[in-house]
């Protein structure tokens, strides 16, 4: 896969008085060229964002159920979250989409929403809280390297 093919990059964009909001024009060429005639959000299990992508994405998520055991909770929980807990997003023809309650709620999006990209598919958070969560993915990363590095100096040892 080339670069332009990913959802790459962050943006932030502000809410209209009509509640939409334009996808960054970046975001809007991936779904172009993947072909995408609608995207397919979910929210995020663990942190207050949307996942946003095309019916692969759902694809990818149906893959998981099927490898899970059908007699199993997991697969009828996680059946629940991807096909009840989701939401079609239709851009419209200037490329914005418009900001549900089904999103505000999960995300605590209000005038302004933080696109990211996450490779095959892209996320919306309310902007302050993604800064939070960028630092606090930046400070485990910082304690990986670190632990990674003691590690070495001590096989040299």
């Amino acid at each position: 896969m080339q670069g332009m093919d990913r959802f790459l990059s962050s943006a932030v964009n502000r809410i209209d008085a009509k509640g939409r909001v334009s996808v960054p024009a970046h975001f809007r060429a991936v779904v172009q060229k993947r072909g995408y005639t609608e995207l397919y959000a979910l929210r995020a299990l663990d942190i207050p964002a949307m996942d946003v992508g095309g019916l692969d994405l759902l694809d990818r998520y149906e893959q998981r159920i099927a490898a899970e055991d059908p007699f199993l909770q997991t697969a009828d929980d996680m059946s629940f979250f991807i096909h009840g807990d989701g939401a079609f997003l239709k851009l419209d023809q200037d490329g914005r989409i418009t900001m549900t309650d089904f999103i505000r709620e999960h995300t605590g999006i209000t005038n302004e929403v933080a696109f990211v990209g996450r490779g095959l598919f892209f996320q919306m958070w309310e902007p302050e809280r993604l800064k939070a969560y960028g630092a606090e993915v930046r400070a485990r990363l910082m304690k990986l390297r670190q632990q990674a590095s003691v590690g070495v100096k001590e096989d040299v040892q």
